[in-house]
């Protein structure tokens, strides 16, 4: 069994026991959390595409932990002018293992 759901902008395929890195969600360690933007599911030859969503299907997931991604350097300059600004960037992420998909 497997689905596609949508969080953060992005759309990522599930089955139950996967560990994913989500863009950052409320909560702590070991707090149950639901995904209700379940593009796709599938058990076995049973395929239920959703007009945008499947009705009534639910993702089930816990959080594992709060973390950052890797550093992202953002180096500006104009050429001859003496400009150089250099900003870094660690986007926030959650690490959600998958628990259950239900429809």
């Amino acid at each position: 069994m497997y689905a596609v759901i949508k969080t953060g902008g992005k759309q990522h395929l599930v089955s139950p026991g996967d560990v994913l890195s989500i863009e950052k969600v409320e909560g702590l360690k070991g707090d149950s959390f639901v995904f209700d933007e379940v593009l796709l599911i599938a058990d076995g030859e049973d395929v239920r595409l959703g007009t945008p969503v499947v009705e009534g299907a639910r993702v089930f997931g816990e959080i594992v932990a709060q973390k950052k991604g890797p550093k992202i350097t953002v180096f500006r300059m104009k050429r001859r002018k003496g400009y150089r600004k250099k900003t870094g960037h660690r986007q926030l992420l959650t690490s959600m293992r998958i628990t259950e998909i239900s429809m």
